[in-house]
């Protein structure tokens, strides 16, 4: 139990750093759900036309930061998670013709999100590997230089 001054603070089995919530077990479902509920909530009170291109302004500007902000430390685990936040962007794109999801992303020039997820682990190993790891230790991948296995 912790105080401050003469009032009683409450513990909480989650911590927030950097805007993520990450509770004692390392998961990330809570993280999923506020950000899943912050961009519905967008999409609820924001959307006054479901043109392409107000779905494009409003995705790119105001829901997709949501739902990727510092996507690398809290990817989803679990499959109720990766669903909750797919469906979100589905939701988004629901306005659209009736097509096939996949074709939506394609005709906006977008990417699910777990292929966004998957592009941006590249993108950070590569910086690792290239620009170093900051002082950590490099011997952490090891350079093939032939061909064979």
């Amino acid at each position: 139990m912790y105080r401050l001054g003469n009032k009683t603070l409450d513990s909480s089995s989650t911590e927030r750093g950097m805007g993520v919530l990450v509770n004692g077990k390392l998961n990330i479902s809570q993280q999923c759900a506020l950000a899943a509920r912050r961009a519905n909530h967008i999409l609820r009170h924001s959307i006054t036309s479901w043109s392409k291109e107000v779905i494009v302004l409003l995705y790119s500007a105001l829901v997709g930061p949501h739902l990727e902000y510092c996507v690398q430390i809290w990817a989803p685990q679990y499959k109720k998670d990766i669903q909750l936040l797919e469906s979100t962007q589905r939701r988004a794109m629901k306005g659209l013709e009736e097509k096939p999801f996949e074709e939506q992303l394609r005709s906006l020039d977008f990417f699910s999100l777990e292929k966004r997820r998957l592009k941006g682990d590249l993108i950070a190993v590569y910086n690792f590997l290239v620009r170093g790891g900051g002082g950590a230790d490099t011997d952490l991948f090891t350079l093939v230089t032939s061909d064979r296995i």
